[in-house]
């Protein structure tokens, strides 16, 4: 009597599970198909009937012309200064933190800890009043240097988080070798520690970044010229009072989401080792 092999699953059970994934990836895709379609749609079109998904005639250059109905070049250089500058502030932050509290007990770490982890229940939209506030007094209100700091600040626990999660995991016995090869604290961290936890440190990199350039409130409260506002507060400009460019809005939509979705292209194989740090020791 020959036993069935083990973990082996059923034909029938596979295209059942194939084809949920599929259901699921197309709910979660059917948004943005939406706005491609309406997108794509002439001005004429897009008072016609909501039920009417399929332009009668695709046009293409939307995509073209909304480049000279805004200055849409401008508002992506500030999304990209802010969320760069953003991600490269809290990696500064976050990586010596995490490893000093990997690395080292000391009195205060259990508090210091869990304090990183409560203050991820703050969000900047509850805070937005004493933000606005405290950029007043630092005159710091309308620059781009506010939403620097503010994007950084509410980024930086959950990267010290999830990088001493990563540093905990790596063993100690590495970093004494390179001690005992002469290596410092510092070559020791960068040499073999940073190279090591690299999952980490590209997971903090892409959520403060993808934070950064999706934050809308703060933007919209601290800012005030149009040369200063990054994307995500400018594409609601395009519908106003006296004109609804619904075409223009969803195509700059789109456009927002391109930078992200190269970034996914190139690390997304760093993520999943660098979520589940410290998961499994």
């Amino acid at each position: 009597m020959t036993a069935s092999p083990v973990g082996r699953r059923s034909p029938v059970r596979t295209v059942l599970l194939t084809g949920v994934g599929w259901l699921v990836a197309l709910v979660f895709l059917f948004p943005y198909l939406q706005m491609l379609l309406t997108a794509l749609k002439p001005a004429p079109e897009l008072t016609k009937s909501p039920g009417d998904y399929l332009p009668d005639h695709w046009q293409w250059s939307n995509f073209v012309d909304v480049w000279s109905a805004a200055p849409v070049w401008e508002y992506l250089r500030v999304s990209l200064v802010v969320a760069g500058a953003a991600t490269l502030v809290t990696l500064a932050c976050a990586l010596p933190a995490a490893y000093y509290s990997a690395r080292n007990r000391f009195r205060g770490r259990g508090a210091f800890l869990l304090l990183v982890l409560v203050t991820q229940m703050f969000a900047p939209t509850a805070l937005v009043i004493g933000i606005y506030r405290e950029m007043v007094a630092l005159d710091l209100t309308d620059t781009l240097l506010a939403l620097i700091l503010v994007n950084a600040a509410f980024n930086l626990p959950f990267c010290v988080w999830i990088l001493h999660g990563y540093f905990s995991s790596i063993p100690r016995e590495l970093e004494e070798a390179a001690f005992l090869d002469g290596a410092g604290r510092l070559g020791a961290l960068t040499r073999v520690t940073l190279p090591i936890s690299a999952p980490g440190v590209v997971t903090a990199v892409v959520y403060t970044f993808i934070s950064a350039w999706n934050e809308y409130i703060v933007a919209l409260t601290v800012t005030a010229s149009p040369d200063r506002r990054p994307l995500t507060v400018a594409i609601p400009s395009f519908i106003t009072q006296y004109q609804e460019n619904w075409q223009f809005l969803f195509a700059t939509s789109l456009i927002a989401i391109v930078p992200v979705v190269i970034m996914f292209v190139f690390i997304e194989r760093y993520l999943v080792g660098g979520l589940t740090a410290g998961s499994v020791k």
